[in-house]
């Protein structure tokens, strides 16, 4: 299994690098797995395809305004990007970030009032700072959103509202779960009101989910690690939708990852509270054992998150329908549209 079997060609007008005017004013393909058959819809719709007793599981991780813009001592920037929380605690004194531009031990780093120290170096543009004053106070106060790269501008006032899903609670990722942002309080009302669960759990997405793979042979690509914690009350309501032969669908492909991942332990105990660090790799081929439905965007070709939708829908089916959608100019990747798949 190649890396150049997942490539795509997308013309470059159909990237979305703004989101669209009005949250949920998308548009929806909503494509059949068994068949491969598709049709063209708008967001809401997925109102009309979830059932009574089916359960939507959501990941409410809140996106940190990680990228801080630093300056040395001689009046040279350094741009460094926190890493994204794992476990539980996190020490936001003594944190990992990502940097550009050449660093050493005892570098010290200007930003506000604040003074932060490159205490090690450990390798691959990643190295460990300490800061006298919490990290993630520095980072609402002087930090700006950790937009893509491919969308090649500067966040905005307006990112920081729209590059959070409206349901973010817990703090700690450094990419937004994408496949959220279209999503409203007023269809979450509307699916509830039909009869359809509506749950939480939580994966702090790291900025390894957007890295390229390196390797011509996809099963060689090792995944990174992501901390995730299901709630009792998820694992409960998701055992009684499969007693219940109801369907799962998971709202992305980072919850998609939590509860693959942690698919032993939500289907077959007890029911209780779900934590560990994530890093399932899900490419074609995989048998998936939670999950009965995905509703996610349009992802980058040769990227880990389309091999996971292709793993879920088959690339045989999925291929003809992104190019479906880019035939009918359909805006791709995070502040793009959406896929229903079931």
């Amino acid at each position: 299994m190649n890396l150049s079997d997942f490539h795509y060609s997308i013309p470059e007008e159909l990237i979305a690098d703004h989101p669209p005017a009005v949250r949920g004013e998308a548009r929806l393909l909503v494509l059949d797995r068994q068949t491969g058959t598709y049709k063209d819809c708008v967001y809401t719709d997925v109102v009309d395809y979830l059932e009574p007793g089916d359960t939507l599981v959501i990941n409410d991780t809140k996106v940190i305004k990680a990228r801080l813009i630093t300056r040395k001592a001689t009046g040279g920037t350094r741009e460094l990007v926190l890493v994204e929380k794992h476990g539980g605690q996190d020490d936001w004194f003594r944190h990992k970030v990502i940097y550009r531009r050449r660093l050493t031990v005892g570098d010290r780093l200007f930003i506000g009032d604040d003074t932060l120290t490159v205490e090690e170096i450990l390798g691959d543009g990643l190295a460990i700072i300490r800061s006298s004053r919490d990290l993630l106070d520095i980072a609402e106060e002087y930090g700006s959103v950790p937009l893509p790269p491919y969308m090649n501008r500067m966040a905005t006032t307006d990112d920081i509202e729209r590059y959070q899903t409206v349901f973010a609670r817990e703090l700690g990722s450094v990419a937004a779960p994408t496949a959220s942002l279209n999503m409203t309080e007023k269809t979450l009302d509307q699916l509830r009101d039909k009869g359809v669960n509506v749950v939480y759990a939580t994966l702090h997405v790291g900025l390894g989910t957007f890295l390229p793979i390196r390797v011509d042979d996809v099963t060689k690509h090792k995944m990174h690690q992501e901390y995730f914690e299901v709630p009792e009350e998820t694992v409960r309501i998701i055992q009684a939708t499969k007693k219940a032969k109801k369907r799962v669908v998971a709202l992305g492909t980072t919850i998609t990852r939590t509860l693959e991942y942690a698919h032993e332990a939500i289907l077959n105990e007890p029911p209780q509270k779900i934590s560990g660090e994530a890093d399932i790799f899900i490419y074609p081929g995989y048998k998936f054992q939670t999950i009965d439905g995905l509703l996610t965007n349009f992802h980058m070709p040769e990227s880990t998150v389309l091999m996971l939708t292709s793993a879920f829908a088959g690339w045989n089916h999925l291929k003809p329908a992104y190019e479906h959608c880019i035939a009918e100019k359909y805006h791709f990747f995070s502040y793009g549209d959406s896929m229903l798949i079931l």
